[in-house]
């Protein structure tokens, strides 16, 4: 089944096609009913994720093993349907299961079948064009040269390091190659591995498109087109900054619950990892380097459990490092050549310098003012040796607007008041004393 251009995964339609433990599956049911105190199957479905027969195949199994039983009601509200409890043994080995491990819900996605669907949705196979490009970075001026070298490596869906000067957009360019993607992906709600539950979907990085639900009473059932187990997403992007640690790559175990989320890097399959200022971080950019190094030349990644069991996870992530040093200063010459995009972002020439000014005008409301800008750029620049920063248009006139909202007159542009935001751009060498 195709959904947009991505290919999505099928329903399972009985439960030996589910290729999970029964008993963990026969578990993480009992645990749910137990939890979400539930009744119907159509209930118990909707909240294992899975399709109606499938669950009731599950509590058939529980029921021959009188962990579960039939309560002789008919909710009429529910199309006349059966309800089931469990009995005393059922909650018993429910209560037994969740001191083994909280998890209770979605049923998990095998970790072999997760890694079928990032094939089928795989970030390398996305094809953007120019003007895809171009439209996500609309609101940015750039050098047609950079667009030619960014659209490649996007394509390419390998990494990409971007480094220059500080306040020159590489946060923004980032950012718009995410938006230039646009299609959807399937997200697992969790995946298994040797009877361990990776809860993988996460709220605040996966933005979840519209869900379809079922009306349990309508004789069309239209949902169920793809297996729920997995969320329906735009393509993930996770960016981090200073505050990136080499232990946020590997998977996160919370004692209390026994249970296992996913790493930073795991959550970002299909999607983007944005790593922005690079060098700011505790951790050196080599070590941070060295471990990626595995992950982008052989597309998977190494995981651990806490038992210490070693196991592959996919790695299909565009992975973007964005820096303010020179890659020399931060990488040794193997690093470098394992990063398979390195594009130079630099400041705005004059000309783009006075569009970017103009553009940010005009969306701030704030009128142009020639001799002004015969001023900034006669008797201000000089000063920095002629440097242009993409940030110092936005800088200039939002400091300009606060002054002339503070003093109480309508938006202007005038040398004074250029003088008085310049200031506040750098900061005068001296010396302080203690």
């Amino acid at each position: 089944m195709e959904v947009g251009n991505v290919v999505a995964p099928p329903a399972p339609r009985r439960l030996e096609e589910m290729q999970l433990p029964l008993v963990m599956m026969r578990d993480i049911l009992l645990k749910t009913v137990f939890r979400k105190n539930i009744e119907m199957v159509t209930e118990m479905a909707r909240a294992v994720c899975l399709p109606i027969p499938v669950t009731q195949e599950l509590v058939d199994v529980a029921r021959e093993q009188k962990l579960m039983e039939a309560t002789g009601t008919l909710h009429a509200n529910s199309g006349g349907e059966m309800g089931y409890q469990l009995t005393d043994t059922g909650k018993a080995r429910a209560l037994d299961a969740l001191s083994q491990s909280e998890y209770y819900g979605a049923m998990p996605v095998p970790m072999e079948i997760y890694g079928e669907q990032v094939k089928r949705q795989s970030i390398r196979s996305i094809q953007i064009t120019r003007d895809q490009l171009t439209g996500a970075m609309g609101h940015l001026v750039l050098p047609d040269d950079l667009l030619g070298q960014l659209g490649p490596a996007v394509s390419a869906g390998r990494s990409i390091l971007m480094y220059g000067p500080p306040g020159n957009g590489k946060s923004s360019i980032s950012n718009g190659i995410r938006d230039a993607m646009g299609d959807k992906i399937y997200i697992p709600r969790a995946v298994e591995y040797a009877g361990q539950v990776i809860t993988v979907y996460d709220p605040i990085v996966h933005s979840a498109a519209e869900e379809q639900v079922d009306d349990p009473n309508s004789l069309r059932r239209t949902g169920n087109r793809f297996d729920t187990r997995y969320v329906r997403c735009e393509r993930p992007t996770v960016i981090t900054g200073g505050e990136l640690s080499l232990s946020m790559l590997d998977l996160v175990y919370n004692p209390t619950a026994r249970t296992y989320q996913a790493s930073m890097q795991l959550k970002s399959t299909g999607g983007i990892f944005i790593v922005d200022d690079l060098g700011r971080q505790a951790d050196p950019p080599q070590a941070l380097i060295n471990r990626w190094i595995l992950p982008l030349e052989e597309g998977k990644d190494i995981l651990a459990l806490q038992s210490g069991e070693k196991f592959e996870v996919p790695f299909d992530t565009l992975v973007i490092f964005s820096t303010n040093f020179h890659p020399n200063e931060i990488f040794d010459k193997a690093a470098l050549r394992r990063i398979f995009f390195k594009i130079k972002i630099d400041g705005p020439n004059q000309e783009d310098f006075l569009k970017i000014f103009a553009m940010v005008a005009k969306k701030r409301k704030m009128p142009l003012d020639q001799d002004t800008l015969i001023h900034l750029l006669r008797n201000k620049y000089p000063t920095i040796d002629n440097i242009y920063a993409n940030y110092q248009p936005i800088f200039l006139i939002d400091q300009m607007i606060s002054i002339c909202e503070y003093e109480g007159i309508p938006y202007q542009m005038t040398p004074e008041l250029i003088d008085r935001a310049w200031e506040n751009m750098f900061v005068k060498e001296e010396h302080i004393e203690h």
